[in-house]
């Protein structure tokens, strides 16, 4: 390291370390990414225990589901598929009316249209029953303990103007921000955008063989916590900015498939973010022309 910083000092990206708001949001952002890998661990644990011993309530639970309140709830209180029989279709779906704003009447009776579908006790249920809802608790831990982090996170953006101005593009929370920031600092190290797309690796690389050239192709070398920080970015406005959304679509109808065309919106975005930053402005957003 202290060779490199001696002979090539421009590979190198300084970010403010004195600054007690990095700092802070370093240690913050830290502490969340290790909550979420503890969230997904606790999270496949549980989801084990379940296919173990009823592999069609399992699949009741599909994507986030298993990771809703009212789900973990039904968990922890009811304990597995033995419990849920044992309470009866409607004291579970009575329970649940009283421990939930939205009507679960749909995910109560897609539970026991599971339950149906299997007679047979599978032994080791009534151990994995007590294993479930400390796994279910423990997800519902993690998950406040994440919010907290983030609400810490939010209260430091008052306090650091650039922050401000990175949250105000669409797609981009103040964990975002903290990512960019830390892994680029004010961008006064970079002299066009596309020298910090470089650096992130969403900018494409041309790979040679001796004097033909073989194509372009994502770059490998790249600052992975800021190519992640952009490319989330990128996906979240692309379902959530009317303008993000076009620009996906359009390079979707180009024959781009999903990760090359949020690549594509990531790297556009990084202009207007570089332009946002180098100025100290606020992101506007542009309006269609009227017809």
């Amino acid at each position: 390291i202290a060779d490199t910083a001696r002979t090539m000092p421009h590979t190198l990206r300084s970010v403010d370390r004195e600054s007690d708001v990095l700092a802070n949001l370093k240690v913050l952002a830290g502490t969340d990414e290790d909550l979420a890998h503890d969230i997904t661990r606790a999270i496949n644990r549980l989801r084990s225990l379940l296919l173990q011993i009823h592999p069609a309530l399992e699949r009741v639970f599909k994507g986030t589901v298993l990771t809703r309140t009212i789900v973990l709830d039904v968990l922890i209180r009811y304990r597995g598929p033995v419990g849920l029989r044992s309470a009866g279709k409607s004291g579970v779906k009575r329970w649940a009316k009283d421990h939930t704003r939205k009507d679960p009447s749909v995910l109560i009776d897609a539970i026991f249209e599971a339950l149906a579908e299997q007679t047979v006790i599978v032994p080791g249920t009534e151990a994995s029953e007590s294993v479930v809802p400390r796994h279910a608790m423990r997800i519902k831990a993690l998950k406040a303990e994440r919010q907290e982090i983030e609400a810490e996170a939010e209260g430091l953006a008052d306090s650091l103007p650039l922050l401000q101005v990175l949250t105000s593009m669409p797609g981009v929370g103040v964990k975002t921000a903290s990512q960019i920031l830390l892994a680029a600092g004010d961008f006064s190290s970079f002299k066009t955008a596309g020298h910090l797309a470089a650096y992130a690796g969403i900018a494409p690389v041309t790979r040679r063989s001796g004097t033909s050239i073989r194509g372009e192709f994502p770059s490998r070398a790249a600052n992975k916590r800021l190519k992640n920080a952009l490319f989330h970015s990128a996906w979240v406005a692309s379902c959530h900015d009317p303008l993000s959304k076009v620009y996906y679509d359009r390079k979707r109808a180009e024959g781009k498939r999903h990760n090359a065309a949020v690549m594509c919106l990531a790297r556009r975005r990084l202009n207007v973010l570089f332009a946002m930053v180098k100025h100290g402005v606020f992101y506007e957003a542009k309006t269609p022309a009227a017809a």
